[in-house]
């Protein structure tokens, strides 16, 4: 089942005297969340609005509305920021890392269940999926050649091993 909130970064302390946050991103860049004009804030998902933000150091230095002083923005620290996954458009064949962790992983010509996703490794080249089986650990490659279908709704991958990869 798909998330309808996706951790998006955590408040990791104040940035100045007008009530600035300083946010370690959790996306792939942190110019990505420096797009977002509202994110979400802690366990039940508050709404809050950003007035202004900008990349220093891959974090994000934020001013949030109503939060105004140093002392207000001290009470965020540690929180968890969350994003909306309708307010960020993915491209075809890319999806979030939570929703492709438990996939069940079969191959696309004998049906064989090699397990579930349990990590992704991002490698620089390309992601590694991370599949825990029962009695052992794969890492697949997420590219083209092996992934042949992800079908997140329904919960499965589908991919054909490359000659040698399991052996």
């Amino acid at each position: 089942m798909k998330k309808e909130y996706l951790e998006a970064g955590k408040i990791v302390t104040t940035h100045g005297i007008r009530g600035e946050v300083k946010i370690m991103p959790y996306t792939d860049s942190p110019e990505l969340l420096a797009e977002f004009d509202r994110l979400f804030i802690g366990k039940n998902h508050e709404e809050v609005f950003i007035e202004r933000s900008r990349v220093f150091k891959n974090t994000v230095i934020a001013k949030i509305e109503g939060v105004d002083t140093p002392e207000a923005a001290e009470k965020l620290r540690n929180k968890v920021l969350y994003m909306h996954r309708d307010d960020l458009e993915l491209d075809e064949d890319t999806y979030f890392i939570q929703d492709l962790i438990g996939l069940e992983v079969r191959d696309a010509d004998n049906d064989t269940i090699y397990g579930k996703i349990a990590d992704v490794m991002q490698t620089g080249a390309n992601d590694v999926y991370v599949i825990k089986g029962d009695d052992k650990e794969y890492l697949v490659p997420a590219i083209a050649d092996v992934v042949v279908s992800t079908d997140v709704d329904g919960g499965v991958m589908t991919i054909r091993p490359l000659d040698g990869l399991f052996d």
